[in-house]
Order: C-alpha cells, then structure tokens, then sequence
C-alpha cells in the first residue's frame, strides 16, 4: 500500500493581509507528503533540493515517516524558492520571485525500494518529469494521480497531453479546466478532459469546493467555513496528499471511495490554510482529522 509522492521540496516566503513570513519550508512535494503521512502509509517522496536546505526540515519528513530515499541533494546548487503576495480575497495573488534554482534541471531517479508501489501521486512539475517517473516504474501502480497548472498548458502543451494519457486521475483548478478543454461549463469540461485518457477528474474551487467526475458519475464536496483563512498556500498540495494518502491507505479505488477520498483531501487542506506554510500540518493525529471529517460530513448530509 505504498504511495510515492513526486513534487517540488522548496522554501516559500508568503505575504497575506494576515501577515507575512521569511523564508519558510514550502513546495509541492513536502506538503503532499506531511498531509498524506497522517494516513500511515510511510509515504516516498522523490524531489531535489539544494546544499542550503537546512537537514531540520528533512528531519521534519522523516519524523512524519517521510521516505527522503529519493530526496536527491545538490550540495553545490539553490533549493527553489517561491515569494508570493495574496489579495484581500485571499483568491488572487501576485507571484513576486520565481527562482527554479535545482528544479530547472532536475531529473528523478526512482529508488529501487520504492517499486511496486500501488498509488504515484505526481505533484505540479513539467510534464516531462512527471512522466519520467511512470516510465522509471517497471510495474503499473494500481491509481496514478497526476496535478498540474496553467503554466504547462501555456509553454508545454504537447507534452502535457502525453502525460494525461499516462494517468487515472488528473486535478487542477476551474480555471485551468476551462483552459484545457476550451469549454466554460466545469461539467463539459470534465467530458472533454476524461477524453484526453484519464478516468478521474477533480476540479477544486478553492473556497467552493470540489467536484469530482468519472464517465458517468458526479460528486461535490465543499470547502469547510473558516473563521480564518491565513495562508492558502499549498491547501492544493495539501488535499492532493489527503486524497492519495487516503487511497493508498484503503487500496480501494471504486468512486464511492473516491468521494470519501476528496472529503479527506478536503479536511486536510482545511488545516493547511489555518497557518503559514506547513505549520498546521504539524502535530496532526487521527482524532482531530477524524472530527474534522466528520464535520465535512455533517455539511453533506441533509
């Protein structure tokens, strides 16, 4: 029942109206795995960082029984870094730097302890790492689940498709959704993308929510009302994270876990927008995911 998490390992430096941070632990792939650690399945990231990572933060993964096996380190390169500074909606924000650093030539390397794993939950990368990884694999996993972004569909639109067709389940946001298929209805949208080759799609809307479709059916799970939303940054990640860890957990992929899946995913990124960075993903235990689930359920049910 082992997941492999591909994503970036990065610091971040955040600025919202609630504050703002220096930098801080960040990046695709450690918030995947911090959220999909709670669901005890040890999960085995592959990513890449600098020699100015600092070894607390990879202690910090392997106290959440992180496999860093795959954590390639470039003693003599810089970790990616990502500034950014959200609006008052806390929905928009403005991208201040951008420095690839090791990730602009980063080529994962599958470790040979982790075939055989049943679920591969690639983080928003190129599409050509992401299907690096897949063809590294000499079995196919049971569910691959693949995020990705505008950005891609813009420079890399080609090798996008290729990967799309590689995977089980795609998600990215409304807005990326109507990129990709060209359609402004999220409902033919999903149509037109479970064409492209995957079976799954899940549209998040961020503060409204997320839809997941198959070929026939249809499934909405809301977003949890806040008193305080600090941090939106990596809540994405996050819920990828609940998502597959959960899955990898039950081995069950039918639709009707699917939706539980999402539900958990959702919890988990409920805790990650409640502080800066990672911090809220710390300290987590199964009581206090458990009642946060339960309270997406009372939601549901009417």
């Amino acid at each position: 029942m082992a997941l492999i998490v591909v994503g970036s390992v990065a610091f971040d430096a955040i600025e919202t109206p609630f504050g703002k941070t220096g930098k801080i632990l960040g990046g695709a792939g450690t918030f995947i795995s911090l959220s999909s650690s709670y669901f005890n399945i040890s999960p085995k990231l592959i990513s890449v960082v600098g020699g100015d990572f600092p070894d607390e933060h990879i202690n910090l993964l392997k106290e959440h029984n992180v496999n860093t096996e795959g954590l390639q380190v470039k003693s003599d390169k810089k970790t990616f870094f990502w500034s950014g500074k959200y609006h008052d909606d806390m929905n928009s924000r403005d991208t201040l730097i951008t420095e690839l650093n090791v990730l602009g030539e980063f080529n994962p390397v599958v470790p040979e302890s982790f075939q055989g794993a049943s679920v591969v939950m690639l983080g928003n990368l190129s599409p050509d790492v992401q299907r690096k990884v897949i063809e590294q694999l000499r079995n196919r996993p049971a569910l691959i689940v693949m995020d990705t972004m505008n950005f891609w569909m813009d420079i890399a639109l080609d090798e996008l498709l290729r990967t799309i067709k590689m995977v089980d389940v795609i998600t990215l946001n409304d807005e990326e959704a109507r990129q990709l298929s060209g359609e402004k209805s999220l409902v033919l949208a999903a149509k037109k993308i479970l064409e492209l080759g995957p079976k799954y799609v899940i549209i998040k809307k961020g503060e409204h929510g997320a839809l997941l479709f198959d070929k026939n059916n249809i499934f909405f799970a809301p977003a949890l009302p806040l008193e305080f939303v600090f941090d939106p940054t990596g809540a994405g990640d996050t819920f990828a994270g609940g998502f597959s860890g959960y899955l990898a957990k039950t081995q069950d992929f039918s639709f009707n876990n699917m939706k539980k899946a999402v539900v958990y995913g959702s919890a988990m990124a409920s805790f990650c927008v409640e502080k800066f960075g990672t911090e809220n993903l710390v300290g987590l235990n199964d009581k206090i995911i458990n009642e946060r689930f339960k309270k997406f359920v009372e939601l549901i049910n009417f």
